[in-house]
């Protein structure tokens, strides 16, 4: 029902009643529209029974229909003008209501409203401004106020269109690759760092590694490859004392070029002296000599 929209809002002080023909607290019997007492049944003294509408207490919404005519006396002077039903009244006070007693618990009787009517009943009554039980003539026009210019709609937003979609994520794409360019090259420099800082270690280790491969070799030269002393070994080792007797007797013998039959400028014949300079014999002639 609040979804309708309001023909006439005010503001009026209201009560609470319950009439259900039981006679208990001034009940005066049934209500007047022919419809039994419940919730969310409404009495005016004026409007015309079966009017729809709601009313607003402390921001909460309840729907009512004018279903009995009331209050009486209390209306006069315009000072109550509308009676909600008693358990209505009990929900929207934070109350209880006394199905014994027919009473709302708390004491506080009254409690001022704002009102919407959004349907004109067609039973007996008034429409428009409300006017105290029994004096038609009596409006009360300070009950009746503009309706609240309702709230403007949002507008849904605009949904992009393919095209706009499409541009979208072309465009994110390039952002993302933007971002990414930058990053790939740190990466690139960072490992070309890495890699020349390899390369440096390798220059630094090559000496050490050619000079270590040249002793392999030379250990290699003399030995096989189980550790046994190879034909280039075995050559070398027998060449060694070879060599070393060599120079011994060219040491110890006779001094190089000297032959039979052949005399000096003091007629030793066989100690005469040849030149020799290419003999062996005559280099250690000279390294005698010294």
């Amino acid at each position: 029902m609040s979804n309708e929209t309001p023909i006439q809002h005010g503001h009026v002080t209201a009560t609470y009643f319950w009439d259900d023909g039981s006679g208990i607290n001034g009940d005066t019997g049934a209500p007047a529209y022919g419809k039994p007492m419940q919730e969310g049944l409404f009495s005016s003294p004026s409007w015309p029974l079966g009017t729809e509408g709601y009313i607003v207490y402390e921001g909460e919404e309840y729907e009512f229909f004018i279903g009995d005519r009331g209050p009486g006396v209390p209306s006069h002077d315009c000072d109550v003008l509308l009676d909600i039903d008693g358990k209505t009244f009990a929900k929207m006070t934070g109350e209880t209501f006394n199905d014994t007693t027919l009473t709302v618990s708390g004491g506080n009787g009254h409690a001022e409203v704002e009102y919407y009517i959004t349907e004109w009943g067609d039973g007996y009554g008034t429409p428009g401004a409300p006017h105290p039980f029994q004096q038609p003539d009596n409006k009360c026009e300070d009950a009746v106020s503009p309706l609240p210019e309702p709230e403007p709609e949002e507008e849904p937003e605009p949904q992009p269109t393919e095209a706009e979609e499409e541009a979208k994520k072309e465009e994110s794409a390039k952002d993302s690759d933007e971002v990414a360019k930058p990053k790939a090259t740190e990466e690139q420099e960072d490992r070309s760092e890495e890699a020349a800082a390899a390369d440096a270690q390798d220059g630094d280790d090559s000496g050490v590694t050619a000079q270590t491969a040249a002793n392999d070799l030379s250990a290699m030269e003399l030995t096989g490859a189980d550790g046994a002393l190879g034909a280039t070994g075995l050559l070398t080792l027998a060449l060694i004392p070879a060599v070393l007797i060599a120079l011994f007797f060219a040491w110890t013998r006779r001094p190089s070029g000297a032959h039979a039959g052949a005399a000096d400028g003091e007629g030793k014949g066989l100690l005469s002296m040849s030149s020799g300079r290419h003999a062996l014999a005559s280099l250690v002639d000279r390294l005698r000599r010294k």
